[in-house]
């Protein structure tokens, strides 16, 4: 019985990766349940059998992508270390992201959402995560330094979430740093928060 879960566990596996891979290089409306089963050296049964559907199967994969990186951010932001060396990371961890594909998978959904309310809704309800962690940072700094100027903790956070998927947008489509500085004003901004804490 246990080696029967175990084997289940692992078709469930390859399946994910499979139907991150492919995500990655079809999108979401491209994206053929056949041509991830097939990648992960699985029937397409099984596809129905731990998943339902191709919603199903790449919202699992997002949630599962979703929690790990959440579980990561939450350690970093925690650590007894100063604001801009974390916003640092955080900029660190967005170049790593990039490049495992969770942010096309994050992207494509955000995409696909606007025509679908379930997966509307399951994409709000994972964001509510990071938007819940980046709030808890900004109260933080708030506590430490006092004032942010005329926005509140909460409208902080909104707008550093608003800014990292801003980035994430013109990274997918393709502009470069000529074009549109992401990197640089994200790296700038946390240069400003250094010299912030520096003076204090």
């Amino acid at each position: 019985m246990k080696a029967m879960k175990h084997k289940r566990g692992e078709t469930r596996e390859r399946l994910l990766i499979a139907a991150r891979s492919c995500l990655a290089e079809e999108g979401y409306a491209g994206l053929s349940t056949r041509r991830v089963a097939a990648r992960a050296g699985a029937p397409l049964s099984q596809i129905h059998y731990h998943f339902g559907s191709k919603r199903t199967l790449v919202l699992a994969l997002f949630e599962h992508l979703n929690a790990e990186l959440l579980e990561r951010q939450s350690r970093m932001y925690g650590q007894d270390a100063p604001l801009w060396k974390r916003w640092d990371q955080a900029c660190d961890f967005l170049d790593e992201d990039l490049k495992s594909g969770y942010v096309r998978v994050l992207q494509e959904l955000i995409a696909a959402a606007y025509t679908d309310d379930e997966i509307a809704k399951r994409v709000r309800l994972e964001l509510g995560g990071w938007a819940r962690l980046l709030a808890q940072v900004a109260k933080e700094a708030e506590a430490r330094f006092g004032s942010l100027g005329p926005f509140s903790a909460d409208e902080t956070s909104a707008l550093v979430g608003a800014i990292f998927l801003g980035a994430e947008q013109a990274k997918l489509l393709g502009f470069t740093e000529a074009e549109i500085p992401t990197t640089t004003a994200l790296r700038r901004f946390g240069h400003l928060i250094r010299d912030f804490e520096e003076r204090l």
